[in-house]
């Protein structure tokens, strides 16, 4: 089974980074590597940010003037990753969650923070795998039926509870 190395970085003062969320990040993480047959090891980042930041990045490299979830900056090419030197890791990208977004959409879909956080960041893996849902129908629902897939089998469902209140983990 191939290894995964989460750097998570909290890069806003805003909101609380609750404790819990780095591990499920990697679990996520991990999990989509073994649900696509990922067979290297990996890297990827995964940065907290506030919502005027992620604006900013959005307008800059989406030409889209407007707070998002996430953002996905793949590193890979058609399967092809550059290697870190050091580890050997195929380095996948970078993931940046706006945590704000995360706990308002969590509030709107009425489920928790935790299963938010897994959703967005097993959905960013799978752009940083190749995964498009904007160029098609058809990649879109497989995408969606994927991300539920990964969701299901790490037991995070649209009802599973997690607090804020647990403490800090940044």
């Amino acid at each position: 089974m191939p290894k995964v190395k989460v750097m998570v970085k909290n890069n806003q003062a805003k909101v609380r980074v609750p404790v819990g969320i780095r591990l499920l990040i990697r679990r996520c993480c991990q999990a989509v590597l073994v649900s696509e047959h990922f067979k290297q090891d990996a890297e990827v980042s995964v940065s907290f940010v506030s919502d005027e930041e992620i604006r900013r990045l959005n307008r800059i490299y989406r030409k889209k003037d407007r707070v998002t979830d996430v953002l996905s900056f793949p590193l890979g090419q058609n399967g092809h990753y550059d290697i870190n030197k050091e580890t050997g890791c195929a380095l996948l990208g970078d993931v940046v969650i706006s945590l704000e977004t995360a706990m308002k959409q969590a509030r709107m879909y009425g489920h928790s923070l935790e299963r938010e956080i897994g959703f967005l960041t097993v959905h960013s893996m799978l752009h940083l795998l190749g995964y498009d849902h904007e160029t098609s129908p058809l990649e879109e629902r497989q995408m969606r039926e994927k991300e539920e897939e990964v969701l299901g089998a790490l037991g995070i469902s649209r009802e599973a509870t997690f607090t804020q209140t647990e403490g800090l983990d940044s």
